[in-house]
């Protein structure tokens, strides 16, 4: 798994390129992930429901619950399907729009800085192995094409939005994803969880 940092695109991701983006204030500085969890309707699987969200195309009268986001404009930069497919809707040097009002440490608004990153999941279902696998991928990736990214700095949007935001939620395996990307080379352990 490799990412261009020229073109900020991840070699083993599908492209679908969302409009909910726009320029980073720095490019470089990407220093923090935030892992994020999504299903769409809630605690249903598969579908193309989070990418017609992600490209504003969601259908407010395919599920009740889709009233309630179908004019919402978000984004992250990549998706881990329960199977571990990889779809990227915003290079990683621009800014998508995922974490919305956050802090993390002595920064606000996170989406400057940060990489979000969605696993398809619920707060409270375990997640799939192979998303583990795959997001330890990323991570190494993004540490390898951006010196600036700090490998220690993964943060759950509960952690960044408490208060507002639960996910990736309980069923988030932190100590798995430590060691994943510990046998990686990566990190000696991630700042959250």
């Amino acid at each position: 798994m490799h990412v261009d940092p020229a073109t900020g695109l991840l070699d083993a991701a599908r492209q679908c390129p969302s409009p909910n983006r726009d320029a980073r204030p720095d490019p470089w500085d990407l220093s923090l992930a935030v892992i994020h969890g999504i299903s769409l309707p809630p605690g249903e699987f598969g579908g193309d429901a989070i990418e017609r969200l992600f490209t504003n195309t969601l259908d407010a009268d395919a599920h009740p619950y889709f009233r309630e986001i179908a004019a919402l404009r978000v984004s992250a930069h990549v998706v881990i399907r329960r199977d571990g497919a990889l779809v990227q809707y915003v290079p990683f040097h621009e800014r998508a729009w995922h974490a919305g009002r956050s802090r993390w440490r002595a920064r606000e608004a996170c989406n400057d800085f940060a990489v979000g990153i969605e696993l398809e999941g619920t707060d409270d279902q375990p997640y799939e192995g192979v998303q583990y696998q795959r997001l330890a991928g990323v991570v190494t990736a993004l540490a390898t094409a951006y010196p600036r990214f700090d490998r220690r700095s993964l943060a759950g949007h509960c952690d960044v939005a408490p208060g507002r935001k639960t996910d990736p939620g309980p069923a988030f395996d932190w100590r798995r994803l430590d060691r994943l990307l510990e046998a990686k080379g990566s990190i000696a352990g991630s700042t959250a969880g």
